[in-house]
């Protein structure tokens, strides 16, 4: 299934930027021990009524559960011992995907993880 990006729209306020940008950097919240798709999640639902933040928050999410999923699996084939390098694959690539959609929302850009399980259209 192939979706098309939202047009950009002309005018980005400040303050949308920085709610899209919060989406993306509130998973970080993993590293106190609470998920990463928490953040999101509450951003999300908090600015959504905004369609840029909407777009992120979205985008943030469905990055988060699929990396999450991945990190699932990554750990379980630990027993088999490919898991021995793909868990730190899979952290390091969400880190930094993580990082370059934070930039991109701030730019006023669309981003589009890659790698990503779309659950939320």
């Amino acid at each position: 299934m192939t979706t098309e990006l939202p047009a950009q729209a002309p005018a980005l306020t400040t303050n949308a930027k920085n709610w899209a940008t919060m989406t993306h950097l509130s998973a970080f919240i993993q590293f106190i021990g609470i998920p990463a798709i928490v953040g999101p999640l509450v951003v999300w639902l908090m600015r959504r009524e905004d369609p840029y933040v909407d777009y992120h928050g979205k985008e943030a999410l469905n990055f988060n559960i699929s990396f999450l999923l991945y990190g699932i699996v990554s750990a379980v084939l630990v027993i088999v011992l490919v898991g021995l390098l793909l868990l730190p694959a899979v952290f390091i690539t969400w880190f930094i995907l993580t990082i370059v959609a934070s930039v991109k929302a701030a730019a006023g850009e669309h981003y589009r993880y890659p790698m990503t399980i779309r659950f939320l259209n």
